[in-house]
């Protein structure tokens, strides 16, 4: 089975945890079997492989979410990187010509297209698989998953099927009503429209050549900031005449707000926080050291991250948005396919950050023009190379590198280190890189 989950936008709905460099998806607040938190991602995943072992997964992402995603799933995840954001259409029709030409994928495979971020059951992935084999019939081009609605939801768009069958034709589309008129979809037999589809690989690669004369992979990477900024079921689905409709039956949930994301929490309290008997519906996500105690409350969400603090009814959590686009804020923590950094403090003129190294992994090498650091090795052992020069590097070692001079550090334990950042200009933008041999040192 070939799969290409979509992984993109901020998710700033589940703000204080999720920001423009972390999104929803990675955002670890689900047990595994070992007790282990895992993210969205990472469950689905998981979820895949049990499955189908030899499922072929292809994540659809961003530049930015690429460290995160081999920090929780390895280095050998595949990976279509977008160059820039252009919605689902040109997404998908690059994740499927990378399939064919990177992945040496059959133009007459399934392909199954789904998000990364439902919270789903077993069941779920089995009907994946029945989608992928209907669409490999060629009874239909494009064959939707039509979940069955919980309730008249203003959040999703609608499908209209033409009976009650388990697999029928498409009738009609509908755009995200009012919880009025969704309630008379549902009484047509309407379903929710997940963003779950199956096709064969030729089928988006012949739309994709009509809607972009793309020849190639890499001629359709190089002209994707050209393409025009247009969704999946515009540009596609809702012109296709051969479609069909699959009902899915079970639980599927949009963990798109902390209302929604909570009711899926296995637990009430995630990280240093206290609940008083006379509380009620709270939960406490707290990734800080301080420890959170809330004291008769009733139907809340308390929040906090090195990015903010949220105390909300669940409720109105969902109009969180517009009062977060307002923030502006630095990013104070983010995932690297090499560990992860939390800044500590910022000054004027100064920033302290907290680096964690996984064993085997370094940082790019690269050099800053407008600041001095210090790293002070709190934790772990390793190689530093500072500007072509190897040093041996232990607990209270500390490196100094001015501005202009290369560096990078060589886990070989897990190591943790404290960055101090010097200089007028501090900026994320102020880094070059450069290519080295790592094995030489």
């Amino acid at each position: 089975m070939n799969i290409i989950l979509l992984s993109g936008g901020s998710g700033k709905r589940l703000w204080p945890l999720s920001n423009d460099i972390r999104s929803k998806q990675f955002i670890k607040i689900f047990k595994n079997e070992e007790g282990v938190y895992e993210s969205m991602l990472q469950r689905v995943y998981h979820q895949i492989k049990k499955a189908d072992p030899e499922a072929t997964v292809t994540i659809a992402t961003s530049r930015a979410q690429v460290s995160a995603i081999h920090n929780q799933l390895g280095n050998s995840a595949s990976i279509s990187v977008e160059p820039c954001r252009r919605d689902t259409f040109p997404a998908i029709a690059l994740a499927t010509a990378y399939l064919a030409d990177i992945m040496h994928a059959g133009l007459d495979e399934p392909v199954v297209v789904c998000p990364v971020d439902p919270y789903v059951e077993d069941e779920y992935f089995k009907a994946l698989k029945k989608l992928s084999v209907q669409a490999g019939k060629s009874e239909a081009n494009l064959v939707l998953m039509g979940i069955e609605p919980a309730y008249p939801s203003e959040k999703y768009g609608y499908i209209i099927p033409e009976d009650s069958s388990q697999t029928t034709r498409v009738s009609a589309f509908k755009e995200k009503p009012s919880a009025a008129m969704a309630e008379k979809y549902i009484k047509q037999g309407a379903l929710w429209n997940g963003g779950v589809f199956a096709y064969k690989l030729r089928y988006v690669l012949d739309k994709a050549y009509d809607l972009t004369g793309y020849k190639s992979y890499q001629d359709l990477f190089e002209r994707y900031g050209e393409l025009d900024k247009i969704s999946f079921d515009y540009a596609v689905a809702e012109k296709e005449d051969k479609i069909q409709v699959m009902r899915f039956h079970g639980k599927w949930k949009d963990l798109g707000t902390w209302n929604t994301l909570t009711e899926a929490m296995e637990e009430d309290i995630i990280g240093n926080g206290i609940l008083n008997d006379q509380c009620s519906g709270v939960h406490i996500i707290n990734e800080m050291d301080v420890p959170v105690l809330a004291m008769g409350l009733h139907d809340i969400v308390i929040s906090a991250s090195p990015e903010g603090i949220l105390v909300s009814d669940k409720e109105q959590s969902s109009y969180i948005k517009p009062f977060v686009d307002s923030i502006e804020q630095q990013v104070m923590f983010a995932e690297k396919s090499w560990g992860n950094f939390r800044v500590l403090d910022v000054g004027n003129g100064a920033m302290i950050i907290k680096v964690s190294l996984k064993k085997g992994t370094s940082m790019n090498y690269h050099s800053h023009e407008h600041r001095d650091e210090v790293w002070i090795v709190t934790s772990g052992s390793g190689k530093a190379v500072i500007d072509g020069t190897r040093k041996d590097v232990h607990v209270g070692d500390v490196i100094t590198m001015g501005a202009g001079c290369p560096h990078t550090i060589i886990a070989e334990t897990e190591l943790t280190l404290v960055e101090v950042q010097i200089g007028k200009e501090i900026s994320v933008q102020d880094k070059r890189k450069f290519k080295i041999d790592m094995d030489a040192f």
